[in-house]
């Protein structure tokens, strides 16, 4: 049987509801591991034990008289520190809101607690959630498990490194440019990228907190909030918890993902995207990830080499400039004045993530609807992809975890192939496929690569059709030996 700091979650919970173990104990057993272990990666960076023992207790006694809460009862987790849960501290790892304290949950932690969930932990991010790497002037830098050398990922690349370390049972983080995926695939374990709003941002920052005091709330484009965890198991019990329509729209709507498309491995038709002249993939990752799909080929798993009718640099331009539109409107007037003066300087051909920034901080709003057309019609073409395909196998990112970095995000490369590449590029361009269109993605563990380090396989769904990402997951665990943890924290 697997340890107790790797079960999966629904495990944990089904060990609770047979008395294995009590919801305090579980909590004591993290506690006890979270202070001798934590320190040397900084995943989790702040907790309220009193609170959560408090509820574990309730827990314990309300099974005792045979009441169970949900899914989640009794279940110790934690939740990405951009995400607000009343009573503890919710940064977003910027220094002006190290006192915030929230008085209310965030829509989605409503959802896991009514479910049963005890939160007793933040985890860590960079500011605002803006990098591919997680460190703060607020909590400092998080480290890998496999590699404490190295960065575990980011956004959400404390909620991954929390995971992989057995610190946590279940994680919550937000995804607009790979924040979840890129974390999940660094760190070895499994994390989903929803269809676009079919899960509440209402409580996550940013926007700032305080924006919207009521019901409604700006979800900002692209950007939304999904699991993190140790099997494809846990995303799907998270996903049935989570997904609804924003609060206004449950008066007249109910949402119901369907079902997965197939219900084995063989009955699946898979598409392939495994590499582009224009964003390379380092052979670390590609070397693994074609050892996953030989293996599959050879279960008898149906597979072309084929993907949509999509220019993948064309994608990126149009995703990076909706990108940057999102959280850029809040910028001060003096920046926003100053990128406004700059823009008409910018040479055309100039692609860097800088410029683009620019372009998309300063974009008039009938550029917007133009590049938003555009985007209309990708989601066309993959909508006609999906007619003849189940999924989608691509890289998550192109990169094994890297080094740590904390110089001039503008500045800083990445080596692919002994090639010096763009750090936005090189981490940003295979998530944005599925962010610029709106569709789920799930990454899982496909296996180590030759220098030793995880690599994720990411598994594009159609539209609206969440489940059938995660399932397709799930069943590839027995050929990829799913989640295995990282050496040193046994």
């Amino acid at each position: 049987m697997t340890e107790l700091q790797f079960q999966t979650a629904a495990q944990l919970v089904q060990a609770i509801q047979d008395r294995q173990i009590s919801a305090v104990e579980l909590l004591n057993f993290y506690k006890e591991r979270i202070n001798r272990l934590n320190p040397g990666i900084n995943a989790i960076v702040a907790t309220d034990y009193d609170a959560a023992e408090k509820r574990a207790r309730a827990a314990d006694e309300a099974l005792s008289k045979g009441e169970v809460w949900g899914p989640l009862h009794g279940l110790p987790m934690t939740v990405k520190d951009s995400v607000e849960v009343a009573g503890m501290p919710c940064t977003s790892g910027f220094p002006g809101l190290k006192d915030h304290l929230p008085n209310k949950n965030a829509d989605v932690v409503e959802s896991l607690i009514g479910a049963g969930a005890v939160i007793f932990g933040k985890t860590n991010l960079p500011m605002f959630g803006q990098d591919f790497q997680s460190f703060n002037e607020v909590y400092g830098q998080t480290n890998n498990p496999w590699d404490v050398s190295r960065v575990p990922g980011g956004s959400s690349g404390g909620a991954a490194a929390a995971l992989s370390a057995g610190l946590t049972a279940l994680e919550i983080g937000s995804d607009i440019g790979g924040s979840i995926r890129n974390p999940a695939h660094f760190c070895g374990v499994y994390g989903h990228k929803p269809t676009y709003d079919i899960t509440s941002f209402k409580g996550h920052i940013p926007p700032f907190p305080g924006l919207f005091p009521g019901d409604y709330s700006m979800s900002g484009d692209i950007a939304v909030i999904g699991p993190l965890a140790r099997s494809a198991e846990d995303l799907d019990l998270v996903m049935n918890i989570i997904t609804k329509p924003a609060k206004p729209l449950q008066i007249a709507w109910n949402l119901e993902l369907p079902v997965p498309r197939k219900k084995n491995l063989k009955e699946y038709r898979v598409g392939l995207w495994l590499d582009d002249p224009d964003f390379p993939v380092d052979t670390y990752v590609a070397d693994c990830i074609r050892n996953l799909v030989d293996k599959l080929s050879a279960a008898g798993v149906s597979i072309e080499d084929k993907h949509p009718d999509i220019s993948f640099t064309d994608c990126h331009d149009i995703y990076t400039k909706l990108l940057t539109a999102v959280p850029n409107a809040g910028l001060s007037k003096e920046i926003f004045e100053h990128f406004h003066q700059e823009a008409p300087k910018l040479e055309e051909d100039d692609k860097s993530f800088r410029a683009q920034l620019i372009r998309g901080t300063t974009m008039l709003h009938r550029d917007w609807i133009v590049l938003d057309y555009m985007r209309l019609m990708m989601r066309q073409k993959w909508a006609d992809y999906f007619k003849d395909f189940d999924v989608l196998l691509c890289p998550a990112v192109a990169v094994t975890a890297f080094e740590h970095d904390h110089g001039d995000f503008f500045e800083r490369t990445l080596r692919v192939n002994g090639s010096g590449q763009s750090y936005y590029d090189t981490l940003s361009a295979w998530a944005g496929l599925t962010c610029v269109s709106y569709l789920p993605a799930t990454v899982a563990p496909a296996g180590l690569a030759a220098n030793g380090l995880p690599v994720g396989i990411q598994i594009v769904g159609p539209y609206l059709e969440d489940r059938t990402p995660i399932h397709f997951a799930g069943l590839i665990e027995k050929i990829t030996g799913g989640f295995r943890p990282p050496p040193g924290f046994d």
